[in-house]
Order: C-alpha cells, then sequence, then structure tokens
C-alpha cells in the first residue's frame, strides 16, 4: 500500500522536474564587483554582471564562475557608449576594427551626415560586406537627401518638378526598406544648400511611414541659428517625423551667451506642443570642415569644375570676396562665425608645398603669402588634391556647458572611425574629437567642471540615444539586454586627445565590450569584431 502511494509521488516530482527549463550554470563572461550604473539616470549599485550568449543573463551576487573574469572593484560599470553623430561609414569596409572608437568607449555608432558611401540600391549589399568582413562597433546609418537630390538633378541649383520629386522620394524610400535610420541635410554645403524648405518637406515624407528620423546638419550656426533650428522643426511638423539637429552649437561670437539659451527655448517649446525634436553635441569649442565652407555656396552651383572655373576669374572671384563681408543669400558665413581669419586653422591642405602651413591660422598664411586672406584661402583649396580641411574656432566654453544641461541633448562626435590609428581619418580633419569625444564628457564636464552628475552624463551616452532611435536592447544595463559595456576609472579617466596632440587614445578605460566579446582591454584593441549591423525602421518592407 505504501509503495502504491510512493511511486505515483515518485512519478509526479520527476514530472514537474523534467518541464522546468534547465538553468544554465556558469557564464562566458563575470564582471565582479563593479559600481553598475544601469544607463537610465539611476545611482550606482554594487554588483556582478554575469554575460551569456552575448547578452546580459544576470545583475546581482553571482555565486557561479565565469569562463572570463573581470575585477572591477572600484571601476564603474556603464552600458556601452552610442556615437549619436558618426562619420565612418566609408571608413568600416577598410577598417571595420574602428580603433579610435573602441578605445574611447564607443559601442555603438549612428553615421549618415552625408549618407551612405554607395546609393540607395547598394546598401544592403553594403551592409552585408560589413557583416561578412566583421565590424569591432555596432553601427547604423542613415540616408541622405543630397544623395537622392544629386542623382535626379546632379549639382544644379533649381526647384524639382513634381515628376522629379516623385523620383527623389523613390529613393528615399529604397533606402528605408534597405535599412537606413532615416533621412539627412548637412544644409551648409552644396549641393545640400540649394534645397529649399519645401523641397526637404517634401522629400522627407518618404520616410514617415516606416518610423524615420529627419536628422540635419542645419542651414546655420550663427546668428542664424534659431531659425535654423525653426526650419527643421517645421520639417519634421509638417513631414510629421521626428528631428534631430546635429552638432548643436552657437557659433558666432557677437551672440555668445543668448543664442545657444534662445535655441534650447525653441526646442522646449517645440517639443512641448508635441513635436519629437531633439539635439546632439560634441563637447569642443571648435569645429571642423573643409576650407570651402568659405566660399558663399551660390559659387558651387553645377559641381566642382564650375567652382574652380568662378574662382579663376578675377571679376567673380572679386564677387565672392565682396559676399564675405557683406554675406550671401543662403549662406551662412563661417568666417564670421570663427571671429574672422584668425580664428581658422589649416589642418590638411591636401598638397605636399602647403603642408608647411597645416596648424597655422589663415590670418598668419595669408601674411607669409603676401596675400589678402580670402585669396589665401581659396587658392589652397584650388591647390589641394582632395579636400583641404580647416579647424574654425567659434564657440565659447559656457556655451558647451549651456548645451551639455539640455536633458534631450545626447553625444555625437561628428568624427569618424580611422582608416590608419594615429594617423588623419578620412575626412583630414586633425580634430581631438575623433579620439576623446565621450571620455572627456566624463574626465572634463563630470569630475573637473561639475556640469553634468555621472549617471545623467551616462544616460546620454547610452539609454537617451538608443531610445531616440528606437535601438532594442540597447543602451541599459538590463537582464537581456546586449551586453555593450565600458568599465572605467571614475579617478583617471582622460581625453588625451589635444589640439596639438589630436590622435592620442584615452586613459582610465579598463574595458570595452560589445555584444559579449571584448574588444578592448587596458587601451589596446583585443581584435575582436563582435559587431552587429543596426538596421532602420524600414528595412524589410513590401
Amino acid at each position: 500500500m505504501l509503495l502504491r502511494r510512493i511511486v505515483p509521488l515518485f512519478v509526479l516530482l520527476f514530472a514537474t522536474i523534467a518541464a522546468r527549463p534547465l538553468v544554465a550554470q556558469g557564464y562566458d563572461i563575470v564582471i565582479r564587483n563593479g559600481k553598475v550604473l544601469d544607463g537610465m539616470g539611476n545611482p550606482w549599485i554594487l554588483a556582478d554582471v554575469g554575460i551569456k550568449g552575448g547578452r546580459i543573463a544576470k545583475i546581482g551576487r553571482i555565486s557561479e564562475t565565469g569562463t572570463k573574469e573581470i575585477d572591477a572593484t572600484g571601476r564603474f560599470v556603464t552600458p556601452g557608449w552610442i556615437d549619436m553623430m558618426d562619420q565612418s561609414g566609408s571608413v568600416l569596409p577598410r577598417n571595420g576594427l574602428a580603433q579610435n572608437k573602441v578605445l574611447q568607449g564607443v559601442t555603438t555608432a549612428i553615421g549618415g551626415e552625408g549618407g551612405f558611401p554607395v546609393p540607395a540600391g547598394q546598401i544592403r549589399e553594403y551592409f552585408t560586406r560589413l557583416e561578412r568582413q566583421g565590424i569591432s562597433m555596432n553601427f547604423g546609418s542613415y540616408y541622405s537627401e543630397t544623395q537622392a537630390r544629386t542623382a535626379v538633378l546632379g549639382m544644379v541649383s533649381r526647384k524639382p518638378t513634381e515628376d522629379e520629386y516623385r523620383r527623389m522620394r523613390a529613393i528615399v524610400d529604397t533606402a528605408m526598406r534597405s535599412g537606413a535610420m532615416g533621412m539627412t541635410t548637412a544644409l551648409i554645403y552644396p549641393p545640400s544648400s540649394f534645397a529649399t524648405t519645401e523641397e526637404l518637406i517634401e522629400v522627407a515624407k518618404a520616410i514617415a511611414p516606416y518610423g524615420g528620423t529627419y536628422a540635419s546638419h542645419i542651414r546655420g550656426e550663427g546668428k542664424e541659428l534659431v531659425e535654423s533650428i525653426a526650419e527643421a522643426i517645421r520639417i519634421g511638423e509638417e513631414a510629421k517625423v521626428p528631428v534631430e539637429v546635429f552638432h548643436l552649437k552657437a557659433a558666432y561670437k557677437p551672440g555668445w551667451g543668448t543664442l545657444m539659451t534662445a535655441a534650447g527655448e525653441l526646442i522646449e517649446a517645440a517639443r512641448a506642443r508635441g513635436v519629437d525634436v531633439s539635439a546632439d553635441q560634441y563637447p569642443y569649442t571648435a569645429g571642423g570642415t573643409g576650407l570651402e565652407a568659405t566660399i558663399p555656396s551660390w559659387a558651387f552651383d553645377g559641381g566642382y569644375d564650375s567652382l574652380r572655373a568662378r574662382l579663376n576669374d578675377k571679376a567673380t572671384r572679386d564677387r565672392l570676396k565682396k559676399e564675405v563681408k557683406t554675406g550671401s543669400p543662403g549662406w551662412w558665413n563661417i568666417v564670421e562665425a570663427a571671429g574672422g581669419w584668425k580664428g581658422i586653422v589649416l589642418g590638411s591642405a591636401k598638397n605636399p608645398a602647403n603642408e608647411k602651413y597645416q596648424g597655422m591660422t589663415l590670418e598668419a598664411i595669408a601674411k607669409a603669402l603676401h596675400k589678402d586672406p580670402r585669396d589665401a584661402a581659396w587658392d589652397l583649396v584650388l591647390a589641394g588634391d582632395g579636400r583641404v580641411t580647416a579647424i574654425y574656432h567659434m564657440m565659447s566654453e559656457e556655451d558647451v556647458k549651456t548645451g551639455l544641461r539640455f536633458p534631450w541633448v545626447s553625444i555625437g562626435s561628428d568624427a569618424g572611425a580611422a582608416l590608419n590609428p594615429g594617423v588623419l581619418d578620412a575626412t583630414g580633419l586633425p580634430h581631438p574629437r575623433a579620439y576623446g569625444t565621450h571620455p572627456r564628457i566624463i574626465a572634463k564636464y563630470v569630475r573637473e567642471d561639475g556640469v553634468l552628475t555621472l549617471p545623467e552624463a551616462i544616460r546620454k551616452m547610452t539609454s537617451w540615444p538608443a531610445t531616440r532611435m528606437k535601438l532594442a536592447g540597447r543602451g541599459s544595463l538590463k537582464e537581456g539586454n546586449w551586453a555593450d559595456v565600458v568599465v572605467f576609472d571614475f579617478a583617471t579617466i582622460k581625453d588625451e586627445s589635444t589640439w596639438e596632440q589630436p590622435m592620442k587614445s584615452p586613459s582610465g578605460i579598463d574595458w570595452v565590450l560589445v555584444n559579449g566579446q571584448i574588444v578592448a582591454d587596458h587601451g589596446q584593441h583585443t581584435g575582436a569584431r563582435p559587431g552587429m549591423v543596426l538596421y532602420g525602421p524600414g528595412t524589410g518592407a513590401p
């Protein structure tokens, strides 16, 4: 009788155990005893982080061992840092390691200010190549309206016809279905500057059905900053798409202290009425771009051959020189923004004969050449074998701090992966932001200046951009999320890149993990390529 009772109980117990899922024992990696910041703005907790299969399996006290153990005692453990304004699209197919990015804690980058390095119809092939070759950080990209414009109109400055609008929207639609995050513009650069507000609204309507974002290097970042942001907001409202203002800045000395505040108020007011608008920022008082930006934009109508012809024609050059002083419709006067030629430093001359002038101001170069600064600059442009670049000192430190305090501002470097670490990046710009942007946020604006708390700074570099870009499973330390992780020493983290030595990697970052694999170990790249392509919201749509 007793046996009859025991057997069914034994069978029931066995069935119950068998029905339960097996609990995985052990982890691929356990990060122990770290001060864990979840990325959501919360204070840190003391905990272990267990990683298995590329994802965060447990946060808490972990008794099981990991195949790899990391002692994070005294260190902060945070989600991987997201670069919201990256320029790596053309480099990653040639150097997927992206050393200068991952060594500064960047585990995810969103590129595409100038679009893809391939046409819309080749985006899937481009992404497939990245996946086949392997990349060390996660990467997604926007498609540029200018790519669609030039495919249909070329380099001319005119309004599209209705049929041309249809063709441009169709190209953008193809880009969205192929994986683009949305649509960008860079409105200080021809031929992007040729596009009117109405044109951008019409073409941006192509990204709306997919939930794409309109992101813009706005039409002016100087005295016209507020009007330029208003234009971006209008495009978002009328096309019914979210808006991202690239590298928010107040680049106009007479407006220091007032313009950035006014820009913030404008965006706050738009958000209050339901417009999904935000911005990103890099933590420096100088920007960098081509020296050709000093030329009024109408001179580019027809392309670079037309530009060269105009610069070589004395009467036309005289007109352009006058417009540097008087202004030109539709052109952001970056010379004025830099406070004159003394605020512009030659970056890369792209000509061996002119390399001796690199690092000098255009004012000093003009004196050395016995030329007017306008002639000196434009002759350097004409002599360059490729894009001649410059550094423009045009922002105030207080305005940088004001921008960083806006809760809807994330961090974007406006720099790309280096093709050869320690050598100028693909843009030819010797700007420290390519190696130091994200560590600088912590070292200077948290530890030294107290502009941000550490939880808030980490939120700006993790959960906020992940939320903004709808990156599922990223941007926060939660069980089940992808294991993008940075472990760093708050006391020693430092951006070592300076204006004098812009290509030095930071210190104080101990480990960087991407999708559960270690890509950086105490300042050394491990060679791992676990990064994923991040496809946009329209991917695969019929």
